[in-house]
């Protein structure tokens, strides 16, 4: 296989040629399209949808069977028909005309090989196997656009309009090198990201204003929702947030295997929460975020489930603003959404539910606040966090606010995770069930008409676990 010479193609109102009428063609066409090319097909007959563009005057179309001659003004061709001889007849012309030609799925036929791309904008990175194996180009293509943000386009685009400034201001290639590798390291991708163009405009004119200044880049705070602990429920701004953090606070609920993401020379500190209380004062946690973020590291303050869902994300952040520290949030899936869904409980149901009630149950503290009255309501569903230590309460505040005994129960230990357990039964046993079958933290309860689905629509790891009351049977 010959080694190719990669290169990207203006095509702005030239001629692109595409032979065939089909849905491949129509793919090949909406690329050329984006691209700006003026392009005409041939073909005895067309798609809907390229016989529409064809219609509006989009594409021009040839009616009939491919003569050498149309490529006469054309730059490029691309056959991308199902007929073998037709296919080697274009690629003749094409050779005879001294034009590239692109034979789709046919490497040996082509001139020219259409790559898989990753399209941000400006930036493109394209892939090829040189034609023999386009599947293993899809699957890195498929990687490279978890690894790269949306907002790189954006960034591309800032930069190169202020390119005559940066250059008239640096006029010396090292000199820019420098300067670039600063900027990109510092918060002005970062402001891009979350949409902050016009301190991302300032940022820019104080680094140009001052290019020789120090070079330490400023630090930050991520705030990361980890999700329940299966690391493929982590999104991709999150995985993009542990690949760029120097330094990792993690909370010990957050899954080993979500940690084997990150980025492997980051710093990683275990400030969570124990059986028993937290093993790391929350004051302490604040010291540790701005010591690291004043040296100018990239913090990620990485939390199981969701920050702001009984994650003490907001009073992080009140104290990363009165520090003057840059921070973001990235959104994790939360416990209640996750659990419920790898037991197979829908949250919400037109026959069961029609609202959901996220309730923490940590201490004493928080049960006494809560208005039991509205949390023993019947068609709504409970979604209650951390309260593994205060089932026998529950059951108590919420029977004698006049929820039924035989209300159903769903409780789920390690949800989405390999050891997941769910205990299914009645509000009534609720505490007993627990006890004998030794359930313990990280647990969530999910209580309602709802959770007596779990016997029913469990999908995930083994079979729901039965109380000592019978399930009523789902309506």
């Amino acid at each position: 296989m010959p080694r190719l010479f990669a290169l990207f193609a203006d095509l702005a109102g030239r001629t692109v040629v595409v032979v065939g009428g089909g849905p491949v063609a129509e793919r090949k066409v909406a690329a050329l399209l984006a691209a700006g090319a003026s392009v005409e097909v041939v073909a005895p007959a067309l798609c809907e949808g390229l016989l529409r563009q064809a219609g509006n005057g989009t594409v021009r179309w040839w009616r009939g069977r491919f003569e050498p001659a149309r490529l006469d003004a054309a730059w490029l061709v691309v056959a991308a028909t199902d007929d073998v001889e037709v296919n080697r007849e274009v690629a003749a012309a094409a050779e005879a005309r001294r034009i590239l030609a692109n034979v789709v799925d046919d490497a040996a036929l082509s001139s020219v090989q259409v790559p898989a791309v990753v399209d941000r904008g400006p930036v493109q990175v394209a892939i090829s196997s040189g034609g023999g194996v386009p599947m293993l180009a899809r699957l890195l293509r498929r990687r490279l656009e978890t690894e790269l943000d949306a907002s790189i386009g954006d960034l591309a685009t800032l930069l190169a309009r202020r390119r005559g400034d940066i250059r008239a201001r640096l006029p010396a290639p090292a000199d820019r090198r420098r300067f670039f590798d600063a900027l990109l390291d510092g918060p002005l991708p970062g402001l891009v990201r979350r949409r902050r163009m016009a301190e991302a405009e300032a940022a820019l004119d104080a680094a140009l204003a001052q290019p020789q200044a120090s070079t330490a880049a400023a630090g930050s705070v991520v705030l990361v929702g980890a999700g329940p602990g299966d690391p493929g429920l982590l999104t991709l701004a999150a995985l993009r947030a542990l690949n760029e953090a120097d330094v990792i606070l993690h909370d010990q609920l957050v899954s080993a295997e979500v940690l084997a993401l990150a980025r492997r020379d980051a710093d990683f500190v275990a400030v969570g929460k124990s059986a028993g209380g937290h093993s790391v004062a929350q004051s302490r946690i604040h010291a540790l975020m701005r010591e690291h973020a004043r040296a100018g590291r990239r913090v990620v303050r990485l939390k199981g489930g969701d920050p702001f869902v009984f994650g003490r994300g907001g009073e992080e952040l009140e104290f990363l603003r009165a520090e003057g520290i840059a921070w973001s949030v990235v959104p994790g899936i939360t416990a209640a959404v996750a659990c419920a869904a790898y037991a197979g409980v829908p949250l919400t149901h037109r026959a069961h539910a029609q609202s959901v009630r996220l309730v923490t149950a940590h201490c004493s503290d928080s049960l006494d606040t809560l208005d039991w009255d509205a949390l023993a309501q019947e068609r709504q569903t409970l979604a209650v966090y951390m309260g593994v230590g205060s089932l026998a309460t529950l059951r108590e505040r919420l029977i004698a606010a006049g929820r039924g005994g035989t209300t159903p129960y769903a409780l789920v230990e390690n949800g989405s995770r390999p050891d997941q357990r769910v205990i299914a039964g009645q509000l009534a046993r609720l505490p007993e069930d627990a006890a004998r079958h030794a359930v313990r933290s990280p647990a969530l309860l999910i209580l309602g008409e709802v959770a007596g689905l779990a016997t029913e629509l469990a999908w995930f790891g083994a079979p729901p676990l039965r109380g000592e009351v019978p399930l009523p049977a789902a309506a």
